[in-house]
C-alpha cells in the first residue's frame, strides 16, 4: 500500500474522496445531496460507519464517502480512527478503484490519530492469494494507494513507526497462513532469514545435534516422530544501551500438530498449521522492532518442531529429560507445546539472563472455552509485568485476561515416576499448562505466558483483518516495548 501526504491545496488524481467525520458533525459545507443522503441513511458519524454518495464537482461526477470517527472528545479517539481507516479499506479493497484520497478537513485528527487511520487501512487490506489461480477480476484487490490531503505536521514520522508495525503483523499473518508443506521448521527459519536480511537483526538457528548436546530432550521428544528436523531460531536486536540485559520473547512453533500418538480427530485438523502462531508473532515483532530501530535490547526465540505420529514418535507414558534436568512423564503427546517451550525457556535464560520473559503459544483449547476468541489468556509470576502487558493489550485492542496461578494447581501435575506429568485433569487446563511452564523459570525472573489459541485465527472478518490469520501479538509486544523500555 503506497501512502502519500499532501497539503490542503493539492488535489490527487483519484475517483474517490473520503471525508472522516466526527459523530453528529456532518460538515455543513458538503453538497445538500450528501448531507440529506447521510441523514436519511442514519449516518451519524459513529466509529467505522460509512456512507457513500455521488455529486457533481467541476463538471465531473465525484464519488464521495463519509466515514465516522466517533465523538471528537472520546478517550478511544485513536482506536476509533483506526477502525475508520479499516472500514474504508474493507469497502474499497476490491472496488476496482486503485486509489483514494482522504480529506482531513474539519476532522481534527492529529498526527498520531492520522497514522492510526492509515494503520487500520493497511492492516485491513492484507490478503493472501498466493495459491488462488481462478480468482475473478471483481474479487481481486485493486486498492493500492492512499493520499492524505491536509496531513498534520509530524504525520510522516508517526506513520513510519506504524508502517513498521503493519509490516511485522503482515509477516506474522503470512507465516501463520502458509500451509504446513510450505512452512516447516527449516523453511520457517529460511523465510525469516530472507525477510530480515539487512534489518540489523542477528539471526542464528540451533540444529538437532546442538540441541541434543544441550540436553533438550523435551523439545526433541516432540520432534522425533517427524521427518522434518527441529530448529531453535534465535533473533537478536541490539538497539538499546550497550551491554544492558535484554528482554526475551519466546514463541511456540509447532508448524503442524497432529497430536502425535495421541492423535487429534480428523475434523478440523487442517487448522493445526497455525499451531506455530506464537513463533509467528515473535518473528513479526522482531521484524517490527528492527524496522523502526527500537531503542531496546530484545531476544526472540522460536522453538520449531512438527508433531507427527510416526513409528519413531514418543509414546504416552514415555519419560523425557528437559534441558533444565527436570524429568517429565508424557501422558498426552498432544500437550506438546509446553514440552517445546520449557526447553526454549531454559535455553534463553542460561544464554542471555533476560530481565523479563514473555512467551506466546497457541497452547490450550481450554483457553478458548474460557475466553472464546475475544481475549488471550495472561498468566504471570509478576504483577508489574502482568499489568504492563494488560495495558499494552488495551492500547492495541489485542486484549489479555489474567488468570490465577498457585501451588494448588501443581498437584495435578504430580507424577508417580518423574518430576512431573505434562498434563493435569481436564479442569483448569490452561492454568495447569501455565503452572508447568512456571517450573522452568529460574531465579524468580519476571515471566508471563500468553495463551493465544483463540486469537491467532479468525473464522470471520474483524475490524482490521479478513477471515484467517490475525497477526495477534505483534502490536501487543511492540507497544509493550515502547511503553516499558523506550518511554
Amino acid at each position: 500500500m503506497k501512502i502519500q501526504f499532501l497539503d490542503a491545496s493539492e488535489t490527487p488524481g483519484t475517483g474517490i474522496i473520503v471525508r472522516p467525520v466526527n459523530q453528529d458533525a456532518v460538515p455543513a459545507e458538503l453538497e445538500a445531496v450528501l448531507v440529506e443522503g447521510a441523514r436519511q441513511s442514519r449516518f451519524t458519524g459513529k466509529s467505522g460507519q460509512l456512507f457513500e454518495g455521488f455529486v457533481e464537482r467541476d463538471g465531473k461526477v465525484q464519488r464521495v464517502a463519509l466515514v465516522g470517527l466517533g465523538k471528537a472528545d472520546a478517550d478511544e479517539r485513536t482506536s476509533f480512527a483506526e477502525q475508520a481507516g479499516a472500514a474504508v479499506a474493507a469497502k474499497y479493497l476490491t472496488s476496482g478503484e486503485t486509489a483514494l484520497a482522504v480529506d482531513l478537513k474539519g476532522s481534527g485528527l492529529d498526527a498520531g490519530d492520522t497514522a492510526a487511520f492509515l494503520l487500520g487501512a493497511r492492516l485491513r487490506t492484507w490478503r493472501f492469494d498466493a495459491y488462488r489461480t481462478k480468482l475473478g477480476e471483481d474479487k481481486k484487490p485493486s486498492l493500492s494507494e492512499i493520499a492524505v490531503i491536509g496531513a498534520p505536521e509530524g504525520v510522516a514520522a508517526e506513520w513510519a513507526v506504524e508502517e513498521a508495525v503493519a509490516i511485522g503483523a503482515e509477516f506474522t499473518r503470512e507465516l501463520v497462513t502458509e500451509p504446513a508443506n510450505v512452512i516447516y521448521p527449516g523453511s520457517f527459519v529460511e523465510r525469516c532469514r530472507a525477510r530480515m536480511e539487512g534489518t540489523g537483526l542477528e539471526i542464528r538457528a540451533l540444529g538437532e545435534a546442538e540441541m541434543r548436546e544441550l540436553g533438550m530432550g523435551s523439545l526433541l521428544g516432540v520432534a522425533q516422530g517427524s521427518e522434518r528436523a527441529p530448529s531453535l531460531l534465535v533473533m537478536e536486536w541490539k538497539g538499546g544501551e550497550a551491554g544492558a540485559k535484554p528482554i526475551a520473547f519466546v514463541g511456540k512453533g509447532v508448524t503442524f500438530d497432529t497430536g502425535g500418538i495421541s492423535l487429534k480427530p480428523p475434523a478440523g485438523m487442517e487448522d493445526m498449521k497455525w499451531d506455530m502462531g506464537g513463533a509467528g508473532a515473535v518473528a513479526g515483532t522482531m521484524l517490527t522492532l528492527a524496522l523502526r530501530k527500537a531503542k531496546a535490547n530484545v531476544i526472540g526465540v522460536c522453538g520449531l518442531v512438527e508433531n507427527m505420529p510416526d513409528g519413531k514418535a514418543q509414546r504416552p507414558g514415555d519419560v523425557v529429560t528437559s534441558m533444565s534436568g527436570q524429568t517429565i512423564e508424557v501422558i498426552n503427546t498432544d500437550a506438546e507445546g509446553r514440552l517445546v517451550l520449557c526447553d526454549a525457556l531454559t535455553w534463553v535464560q542460561r544464554e542471555y539472563t533476560p530481565t523479563r520473559i514473555v512467551d506466546l503459544a497457541t497452547l490450550t483449547g481450554a483457553i478458548i472455552g474460557s475466553l472464546a476468541h475475544e481475549y488471550a489468556g495472561l498468566f504471570s509470576n509478576n504483577d508489574a509485568l502482568a499489568a504492563d502487558l494488560a495495558a499494552a493489550g488495551e492500547a492495541t485492542n489485542e486484549k489479555l485476561w489474567r488468570f490465577p496461578m498457585g501451588p494448588a494447581y501443581d498437584k495435578q501435575l504430580d507424577s508417580p515416576i518423574a518430576d512431573m506429568k505434562n498434563v493435569g485433569s481436564r479442569f483448569g487446563g490452561s492454568i495447569t499448562a501455565a503452572q508447568f511452564l512456571k517450573r522452568f523459570i529460574e531465579n524468580d525472573t519476571p515471566w508471563a505466558h500468553l495463551d493465544i489459541a483463540g486469537t491467532v485465527w479468525a473464522d470471520k472478518p474483524g475490524a482490521t483483518w479478513d477471515k484467517g490469520a490475525t497477526g495477534f501479538g505483534v502490536r501487543l509486544l511492540d507497544r509493550f516495548v515502547r511503553d516499558t523500555i523506550e518511554s
